[in-house]
C-alpha cells in the first residue's frame, strides 16, 4: 500500500504526546448512548414528508400490470441500472422513486453551496455514453442531478416510470414466478425481476436534543432546504436571512459547504461544532475538454478507472486526477479494505508516520488562515485522517474571520445541551437564533430493506431480515441471496467500496443487468445455492482487515457507531474494488451459459481472487 510521504518521521515522543491527545480529545466527545442521540425524522418533523420540489403530485388510478423489471430507487444507482438494462435489450424498466424526478441525494439536497467532493470527471457516470463534459472539477449539485436526468432521458426511464411513489412491499408469488411489487399508492404490479437500490444517504437523522419540540424558531434539515424562508438558491442571495441570527448543527461535509454560503447571507451566524472536520484544499477550478483528455474515446472510463486504483491502494503510472483525495489515498487503507498491507513489515509504524504528517499540515492550515486563536484551536482537528470523512474546501476556514459568525464549540458539554422556544443552550449560555438548520446528515449505510421499510417476502412466506437476523446477511457477492428468487440488490454490502460510490453502482449495474438478461434468455430463475452464500461469506470474513482497534480509538462519529466502535466482519469484499471488478468479469465470462439452469441460478465454486 503506498504511504503519503511524510518529509520529516515523528520522535517516539511526538507519536506518544499525539496519541494522549487524541485520547483526550476523544473523551471530550463521546456521549454514553451512541447512535441513539439521533431521533427518528419523518414520524416527528413534517418537513421530511413533504416535497418542496415537486408543487403537486399527479393522481393516478393504481397499476397492477407487469413489467419485465422493477427497480426500487431513482438515484445514479436505479438510473444505472436502468440503463444497463435497456443496452441488454430489456423492454420495460420501471424504476418506482419517491421524489418528483431522478437524483436520489442529488435530488433531495440543493442547499446553498452544495457540491460533489469527487472530481465531478470520475464522480459523473456515463460521461463516454452521453458525450457530456463537466466545466467544473468539482460539479455543482444542480449540473449533478441535471446529468442523472440526462442518463434517465438517454435511456428511456421515463416512460414506465412512477414517481412520488415510494415502494412498500416486496412479495414474492411462487407459483407466477413474479415480485408483487406494494406502493403507497395503493400500486400491486408484478415483475419477474426486481433490483433495489435505495440508497445509503436516504435516511436523514436529526439530533436528539431535550426541548427540540419546545423551539418556536423555524427549523428545517439541509436535505430539505427551505427557500421559501430563505430565499435565494443553491448559488446563494439568501435574502431572507438579511439581519436575522441564525443557527447550523453540524460541522461534517455538509456544514463545510453550506456553513460560508450562510455566512455570507444571514445576519449573524452561530456554528454548533461538537468536532472539527479535518478541511484540506479543494483547489475548485474550470477544467477545458482537453486539460481531462475529453478528446479521446473512452477518456471517462480511463479517468474513472485511475482513480478507483490510486484509491484502492494499487499502482498506476500516473494520476490523472491529482488531487487531495489521491495525495492521500494511502490512509483511506483504515476504510477501504484492501489486501496490500497483509505481510509488510512496519506497516502500522509507517502508516502513523503517514498519518502524523497529514494530519499536521491541516492544522496548521486552520492555524494560518483562521485569524482568532481561540477560534483556530477550537477548528483543530486532533484525530487520525481516517477517524472522520474527510472535507476539501477554499472558503470554509475564512468564513470564521467574519464578524458576523461566532463559532459555539461544545465539545466539553459533549453537544448541545438543550433547546429553549428562544434558541440553543451549550455551556449554560442561551443563543438566540431565529431560525436553526440541522446540517446533520443521514443514518449513513441504512436501506428500505435493512431499516424495515420496505419488507421483502420471499419464497414460503420467509422475510429477508427475519433470515439475516439468524444467521446474518447470506448472499452471492453481495447481490443475491436463497430463498429470494430474481431479487438483485445493490449496495456496499459484501460488495466492494470506494470513496466514488457511482464507480461502485455502475460496475453493479453492469452485473446485474448481465444476470436479468442471461435468466431472461434461459427462462431461469436467478438464486443462488445455500453452500454458495456460504462460500460467498467465508471468502469476505476470511481476509476482513482488522480495523476495529483503530475505530475503536477514533473521536465518535458514523465511521464508528459515535464511539460505539467498529467490528471486524464481512461486511464488504476484503480484497478491494479493483480485484472484485475483475472477479466479477470473469465470474460473467465463466459462468453465463454453463450456471444458468432451468430453475435456478448458483455457483458451483467461488473464488477469492
Amino acid at each position: 500500500m503506498p504511504l503519503p510521504h511524510a518529509p520529516q518521521q515523528p520522535t517516539q515522543q511526538e507519536i506518544v504526546a499525539l496519541r494522549e491527545r487524541y485520547r483526550v480529545e476523544r473523551e471530550r466527545r463521546v456521549r454514553p448512548e451512541g447512535t441513539a442521540q439521533y431521533r427518528s425524522t419523518e414520524a416527528e418533523f413534517g418537513y421530511f414528508a413533504a416535497d418542496p420540489y415537486t408543487d403537486e403530485v399527479t393522481e393516478r388510478e393504481p397499476l397492477h400490470d407487469t413489467v419485465d423489471v422493477a427497480i426500487v430507487g431513482g438515484g445514479f444507482g436505479g438510473i444505472l441500472a436502468g440503463a444497463r438494462l435497456r443496452r441488454q435489450g430489456v423492454a420495460t424498466v420501471r424504476v418506482i422513486e419517491k421524489g418528483g424526478d431522478f437524483g436520489g441525494t442529488w435530488y433531495w439536497n440543493r442547499y446553498p453551496g452544495i457540491h460533489c467532493d469527487i472530481e465531478s470527471h470520475v464522480y459523473l457516470p456515463l460521461l463516454d455514453e452521453t458525450g457530456y463534459v463537466p466545466e467544473w472539477k468539482y460539479a455543482p449539485g444542480e449540473e449533478i442531478r441535471r446529468h442523472a436526468v440526462r442518463v434517465a432521458e438517454q435511456f428511456d426511464l421515463y416512460e414506465h416510470a412512477l414517481f412520488s411513489t415510494a415502494a412498500t412491499d416486496l412479495t414474492w408469488d411462487q407459483a407466477a414466478e413474479q415480485w408483487v411489487v406494494g406502493t403507497d399508492r395503493g400500486d400491486a404490479f408484478r415483475a419477474t425481476y426486481v433490483i433495489t437500490s435505495t440508497g445509503t444517504l436516504s435516511e436523514p437523522k436529526l439530533p436528539g436534543i431535550p426541548g427540540i419540540e419546545d423551539y418556536r424558531g423555524h427549523t428545517f434539515h439541509t436535505s430539505r432546504w427551505d427557500y421559501g424562508y430563505t430565499g435565494g438558491s443553491p448559488e446563494g442571495g439568501m435574502d431572507g436571512l438579511t439581519g436575522k441570527r441564525v443557527g447550523v448543527v453540524g460541522t461534517g461535509a455538509t456544514g463545510v459547504q453550506v456553513i460560508p454560503m450562510l455566512a455570507e447571507d444571514a445576519g449573524h451566524l452561530y456554528v454548533f461544532q461538537r468536532t472539527p472536520s479535518a478541511v484540506d484544499v479543494r483547489g475548485q477550478q474550470r477544467m477545458t475538454p482537453r486539460e481531462v483528455g475529453a478528446d479521446r474515446p473512452g477518456w471517462a472510463g480511463e479517468r474513472r478507472e485511475n482513480f478507483l486504483r490510486i484509491c484502492s491502494g494499487e499502482e498506476a503510472a500516473q494520476d490523472l486526477v491529482a488531487d487531495r483525495w489521491t495525495a492521500s489515498a494511502g490512509l483511506l487503507e483504515k476504510l477501504l479494505p484492501s489486501f496490500r498491507r497483509h505481510g509488510e513489515p512496519d506497516f502500522e509504524a509507517a502508516y502513523e508516520a503517514a498519518d502524523h504528517a497529514t494530519m499536521n499540515q491541516i492544522r496548521a492550515r486552520v492555524a494560518a488562515e483562521v485569524t482568532d486563536a481561540a477560534t483556530a484551536a477550537a477548528l483543530t482537528p486532533w484525530y487520525r485522517y481516517a477517524c472522520k470523512r474527510p472535507t476539501f474546501s477554499d472558503t470554509y476556514l475564512p468564513a470564521f474571520n467574519r464578524a458576523n459568525v461566532t463559532l459555539v464549540d461544545t465539545a466539553d458539554s459533549h453537544g448541545i445541551e438543550r433547546m429553549t422556544e428562544r434558541g440553543v443552550m451549550v455551556g449554560g449560555v442561551e443563543y438566540e437564533v431565529e431560525c436553526l438548520v440541522f446540517a446533520t446528515g443521514f443514518s449513513v449505510g441504512v436501506s428500505g430493506i435493512t431499516s424495515g421499510k420496505l419488507p421483502v417476502t420471499g419464497r414460503d412466506g420467509v422475510r429477508l431480515m427475519d433470515t439475516w437476523k439468524q444467521r446474518g446477511p447470506r448472499t452471492l457477492h453481495g447481490f443475491t441471496s436463497n430463498g429470494f428468487p430474481n431479487l438483485i440488490r445493490m449496495g456496499s454490502l459484501q460488495n466492494a467500496s470506494s470513496v466514488n460510490y457511482t464507480h461502485i453502482l455502475d460496475e453493479q449495474a453492469l452485473h446485474a443487468a448481465a444476470l436479468v438478461a442471461a435468466a431472461q434468455e434461459k427462462g431461469a430463475v436467478i438464486e443462488p445455492a445455500p453452500e454458495v452464500e456460504d462460500a460467498w461469506v467465508d471468502v469476505c470474513a476470511q481476509g476482513a482487515p482488522d480495523h476495529a482497534w483503530f475505530h475503536a480509538e477514533c473521536t465518535p462519529g458514523y465511521y464508528n457507531g459515535e464511539g460505539r466502535g467498529r467490528p471486524n466482519g464481512p461486511t464488504a469484499y476484503p480484497h478491494g474494488a479493483v480485484a472484485f471488478h475483475d472477479l466479477l468479469r470473469r465470474w460473467r465470462e465463466e459462468n453465463m451459459g454453463e450456471a444458468l439452469r432451468a430453475k435456478e441460478w448458483a455457483r458451483e465454486s467461488v473464488s477469492v481472487r
